[in-house]
C-alpha cells in the first residue's frame, strides 16, 4: 500500500534556514493535500539558569512569573516569525500557507517533543531544517540527529541555503 500523508509536522528552531524548510513543507502539503502543523519547542532552563534565577529572584512567585514571561516572550517570537514569513511570500505563494493547520509552542526537550507531537497529530512526515554548514557533520544539529535516530515515520531534512 502506498502511504498517504495527510499531516506534516514542521519543527522550527526559528533560525534563518527554518523559512526555507517551511517553504518545502508547504510545497509538499500543497502537492499532497495535507495540513502542516508548525511546532517550536522551548527547551527547559538549564541548571545554571535555575541557580541564577534562585540567586537573583529569592521570591518563588517572582521566579514563576519570570518563567511564564519567558514562555510568553518565545510565543511572541514565534508569532512574529510566522508573520514575517507570510509577508515574505509572493501572492501566489500565500495560498500555500493556507495548508497550515496549527502553530504551536511547547516546553520540553526538543527531539522528544517533536516525536511526541508527530505521533499525537498522526503525522506521516516530519520536516526540519539544518544549521549553517560547519566542520564535519555538526551542521545537522543535535536535535535533527536525535529525531532521525528515533523517528518511526519519514523525516525530511532541508539543508541550509548557502
Amino acid at each position: 500500500m502506498i502511504p498517504h500523508v495527510k499531516d506534516i509536522l514542521f519543527a522550527t528552531d526559528l533560525s534563518p534556514n527554518s523559512d526555507n524548510a517551511l517553504r518545502h513543507a508547504l510545497g509538499l502539503a500543497q502537492s499532497l493535500g495535507a495540513k502542516v502543523h508548525i511546532l517550536h519547542v522551548a527547551e527547559p532552563l538549564s541548571q545554571d539558569a535555575v541557580v541564577t534565577l534562585r540567586m537573583f529572584l529569592q521570591d518563588e512567585t517572582a521566579r514563576d512569573k519570570a518563567i511564564k514571561e519567558r514562555h510568553a516572550s518565545v510565543k511572541d517570537m514565534l508569532k512574529l516569525n510566522q508573520k514575517k514569513f507570510v509577508q515574505s511570500l509572493s501572492d501566489a505563494e500565500k495560498d500555500a500557507y493556507s495548508a497550515v493547520g496549527s502553530v504551536e509552542l511547547v516546553d520540553g526537550h526538543p527531539a522528544e517533543m517533536i516525536l511526541n507531537r508527530a505521533k499525537e497529530l498522526n503525522c506521516g512526515l516530519i520536516v526540519m531544517g539544518t544549521h549553517e554548514q560547519g566542520t564535519g557533520h555538526t551542521f545537522i544539529g543535535t536535535v535533527v540527529k536525535r529525531v532521525l535516530r528515533r523517528s518511526s515515520i519519514p523525516t525530511m531534512v532541508v539543508p541550509h541555503l548557502t
